[in-house]
């Protein structure tokens, strides 16, 4: 089966959006194919966990046809939160872990579930033909061809023409250039990401203060987010009011993993050491993600054979709902174009207004969100 009114299908970006995208569209025997830039699968961390609301994030998987494979992968939410005093690591709040959690089966229906972001996307990409992703296909260029179609140019000189090509490929995305000229402006906010493979064992005092969910640590400017996953290893978020050349004149434009965890440290610097440890030891190399948000709801025209999803489309500030953004927005967008009749976009249009209307509101609550984390102190 193949739409009528698409043909060929390309999804540009191995997202969360793209993937539910293609998942979709191949449960209901459509073909499609996914460009992604990075070498292989696995080839960057995904460490952390995401918390997916049952209206959006999992009803995306149940239209995948995934809710089984999800409920064995996921948890319930609301698992334990240790708050700490940054200067002396005092335990200023404690929600315990669940007693008597309920089984997947009885929870998952209609309560927000957390998975594993490298686990989710792993379900994802399972779940496609083998086929289906092509791996170091960078796209640099996207022109239009005669009858309405596109052709993608590849890093490596191929050209392909394809009737629909869906945006899956982050906030700095080539495809959007096409559809409007918001570019995404630097917030004033750096994110560093760090992690533990595992902490029971060899950091037995860091295991304490995650506990078995979320450690948390902030004044009014730096925040230490600390979060365990499903396999017990710990994903870190070190995130502090910085200009945006902060990363560049801490050397790591030259990779200088020292020099940045160094100057990370001075950021920090007068925390209690127990919380500092964190960030000294953690495993494997520092990735700094200065966070970017488009400066409202972009002015956005629609063109016919280009549509957008995920981060490509809006992106959101971190800590918030981007995961569950990014799955809705794929499994939608796959049924419109299973909707859709030869010469006829009236459903990615109508998908489009939805999906902004929906990015949009939540993009005013991240804000929101971020401004208290960023301002206001735990009592």
């Amino acid at each position: 089966m193949q739409s009528a009114g698409y043909p060929r299908i390309a999804i540009v970006g191995s997202g969360l959006g793209g993937l539910a995208c293609a998942r979709v569209l191949q449960a209901h025997g459509m073909s499609v194919s996914v460009f992604e830039r990075d070498p292989e699968h696995g080839a960057r961390p995904h460490r952390g966990s995401v918390q997916l609301r049952a209206d959006l994030g999992q009803a995306a998987l149940a239209a995948a046809r995934l809710t089984g494979r999800f409920r064995a992968a996921c948890r319930p939410a609301g698992r334990e939160l240790r708050v700490f005093d940054p200067y002396t690591a005092a335990l200023l709040h404690h929600d315990p872990p669940p007693t008597d959690p309920q089984p997947a089966e009885e929870w998952s229906a209609d309560r927000d579930a957390v998975i594993d972001r490298g686990r989710l996307r792993a379900l994802l990409l399972e779940s496609l033909d083998v086929r289906t992703v092509s791996w170091r296909h960078f796209v640099v260029d996207l022109t239009e061809r005669s009858g309405g179609r596109w052709r993608l140019h590849f890093g490596d000189g191929r050209r392909e023409d394809y009737d629909l090509v869906v945006g899956a490929d982050g906030a700095w995305s080539r495809v959007r250039a096409l559809l409007c000229r918001a570019t995404p402006g630097y917030t004033g906010v750096m994110s560093v990401e760090a992690g533990y493979d595992t902490v029971d064992t060899r950091h037995v005092d860091l295991a304490w203060l995650v506990g078995a969910g979320t450690l948390v640590a902030r004044d009014t400017d730096r925040v230490l987010l600390a979060q365990r996953d499903g396999a017990g290893s710990v994903g870190l978020h070190a995130v502090f009011r910085a200009p945006e050349s902060w990363w560049i004149s801490c050397g790591l434009a030259a990779r200088n993993q020292a020099v940045l965890r160094s100057r990370l440290l001075e950021v920090f610097d007068g925390w209690d050491e127990r919380l500092l440890y964190a960030l000294r030891k953690s495993d494997g190399g520092l990735v700094v993600r200065p966070v970017y948000a488009l400066p409202g709801p972009p002015a956005w025209r629609h063109v016919s054979g280009v549509t957008l999803v995920g981060e490509a489309a809006h992106p959101i500030q971190p800590f918030d709902r981007g995961a569950d953004l990014a799955l809705r927005d794929g499994a939608d967008l796959a049924r419109a174009v299973l909707a859709a009749a030869a010469g006829d976009d009236t459903a990615v249009l109508v998908y489009e207004y939805e999906m902004r209307s929906r990015a949009a509101s939540a993009a005013e609550g991240a804000a929101r969100r971020l401004r208290a984390l960023m301002t206001s102190p735990v009592p």
